[in-house]
């Protein structure tokens, strides 16, 4: 048998026959093309799922940051309020009274410091006396005519009516000055006293019946008053020697 009849059936041998009916062959791409149509639908319904929940995402981080920012500034505004309350607390309280202190420490510091230059002050005006008390000492020791001024000055001081004076010295003096007293005097009827009771260098000039004190004691006395002392001419040391 050839190929070509092995493909024919005989009539006789077909019992039935089935119409067959072609269907529309586009329904399948049809469907295939929904089928694809959903897929992308469902892909894109996700992506704007998916973007919206990141904006969602990145807004809620964004609000978050502001709203963080936002704290942080107020925090920080609250923070620098309280801090200048405090300063101003300080200042009014606990400020005050470091002033206050301080005020009253320093004002302690200068009556001690003014206290300390006044001691100081006094301890070099006695100093000085000390110094100029043993060099006049030597002086009058040295020179008997230092006391020839001051029995000038007593006798001027009397204004001698009576052209006569009585002039009491220690007799050291007497014995030195006699001869120059006498002759600068020559004017008056001049008695030289000597008085051991007299210090040297000083001198009681009496006139009648006033007494000029030119003593040693009298005039230091008067000296050292001027300069806010009480320093007497006799001292523990003069006193020992």
């Amino acid at each position: 048998m050839s190929r070509n009849q092995a493909r024919f059936i005989p009539g006789e041998s077909v019992s039935s026959a089935v119409g067959w009916e072609f269907g529309d062959v586009d329904k399948a791409s049809s469907r295939f093309a929904a089928k694809l149509a959903a897929q992308a639908l469902a892909e894109e319904q996700a992506k704007d799922t998916l973007l919206r929940q990141s904006s969602f995402s990145e807004g809620h981080a964004k609000g978050h940051a502001e709203g963080y920012a936002e704290g942080y500034a107020q925090g920080h505004a609250q923070a620098t309020l309280d801090g200048q309350r405090q300063l101003n607390d300080y200042i009014a309280n606990q400020g005050k009274t470091a002033s206050e202190s301080l005020a009253r420490l320093f004002e302690t510091a200068q009556k001690q410091l003014a206290e300390s230059e006044q001691a100081m002050a006094q301890g070099v005006l006695e100093l000085a006396c000390a110094i100029a008390r043993q060099v006049l000492r030597h002086e009058m020791a040295t020179n008997p005519n230092t006391l020839q001024p001051v029995v000038r000055e007593a006798v001027s001081v009397l204004a001698i009516d009576s052209k006569a004076a009585l002039v009491r010295m220690n007799p050291t003096d007497v014995e030195a000055l006699s001869d120059v007293l006498r002759q600068e005097f020559s004017h008056l009827s001049l008695t030289l006293v000597p008085d051991s009771g007299v210090s040297r260098g000083g001198c009681l000039v009496e006139s009648a019946g006033t007494v000029v004190d030119g003593t040693v004691e009298q005039r230091w006395r008067k000296t050292v008053a001027t300069l806010g002392l009480d320093a007497p001419w006799e001292d523990a040391d003069a006193v020992a020697e």
